[in-house]
């Protein structure tokens, strides 16, 4: 059984608020997730990736006998001195692969029964995600949003780079964090905002053929224009989807006896019978064929899926991911 107070003493959080200290601790912590590319990187910027295509790259391919049109520059001569005939030296172009971090923390996200919100598991993940890229040697870049605003992050190679990409996580869930009671009837009336389908169109303007993007969101608004949105993101670039959830939203808490609950999204109220089994089982398929959707409707946009929940440590989740897939 976890102990969740220990634990995030230990890693330097309160479940809610962020700080810098909790998303360096997962600068070492990179080996719990493979950004081996899995498909052919497409993008133009030579790079560390090898294509498939060959050309005047750096990285030494194959020898092979001349042909007319070959560069003379590129003969290799110890070959044709060995065999004798005219070989030439082929090289594998590299390219670049950006990554880029999409991290959902609108209000939907400001939820959590157990361990910690939903927006927190997703800086952690999000932290994560871009020690590792940074490690490889990509050029890390994301969008933050939230209903009230969105930040860009340009893809940089630089540690200075990923620091930023942290601190304007801190920022953009510190304003969800206190803002929230002040201003969400506001948004509310105005019924605007920046929305998911939004981040979505903007980080298309963002990446280029041949990116890593990485969604991280409850995608409680996953409609159609933003579905077109990643669909077109996963022609050209290759698309893993993080849907982040709480304990709660699958089932609910297991109670001795019948009592009734209130609950708000700070907008509206609605009471839940708890300790009912008929209200519990309709509960359960309800939110299972919800997220079921979801898990659906990305993998129809191309997009691998790895669902993640708030309710435990991210490094046992990912540990778990890691020896199933082995």
């Amino acid at each position: 059984m976890l102990d969740v107070e220990n634990w995030l003493r230990a890693h330097h959080s309160d479940g809610i608020n962020l700080n810098i200290r909790e998303l360096i601790h997962y600068q070492g912590k990179t080996g719990l997730v493979n950004l081996s590319p899995r498909k052919t990187v497409q993008a133009k910027l030579a790079g560390a990736y090898l294509a498939k295509t060959k050309g005047r790259g750096m990285e030494f391919d194959e020898a092979r006998h001349y042909q007319a049109g070959d560069d003379i520059r590129a003969i290799d001569w110890r070959v044709t001195a060995r065999t004798g005939k005219t070989h030439t030296k082929i090289y594998r172009e590299e390219k670049e692969r950006p990554v880029f971090i999409l991290a959902d923390l609108s209000s939907s996200m400001q939820f959590g029964t157990q361990l910690m919100f939903k927006s927190v598991q997703t800086a952690h993940l999000s932290a994560l995600l871009a020690w590792a890229a940074r490690k490889r040697g990509d050029r890390v870049g994301g969008l933050i949003f939230n209903q009230y605003q969105h930040i860009e992050c340009k893809p940089l190679t630089r540690q200075k780079a990923v620091l930023s990409f942290l601190n304007s996580l801190i920022k953009v869930q510190t304003q969800s964090v206190s803002g929230q009671q002040n201003q969400t009837s506001r948004i509310s009336n105005e019924n605007q905002g920046v929305t998911f389908a939004d981040a979505c169109a903007r980080l298309r303007r963002l990446a280029h053929p041949g990116s890593l993007i990485f969604l991280l969101s409850d995608f409680s608004q996953l409609n159609a224009l933003a579905t077109q949105h990643i669909s077109q993101l996963s022609r050209h670039c290759e698309v893993i989807a993080y849907p982040i959830s709480d304990p709660f939203e699958h089932e609910l808490p297991k109670v001795k006896m019948s009592q009734k609950v209130a609950l708000t999204d700070g907008i509206n109220q609605q009471n839940l019978m708890l300790g009912e089994k008929d209200t519990e089982s309709q509960y359960n398929a309800q939110h299972h064929a919800y997220f079921a959707n979801i898990e659906h409707v990305l993998k129809q946009c191309k997009a691998k899926v790895v669902s993640v929940s708030a309710g435990v440590p991210l490094e046992q989740q990912l540990n778990q991911f890691m020896r199933t897939t082995l």
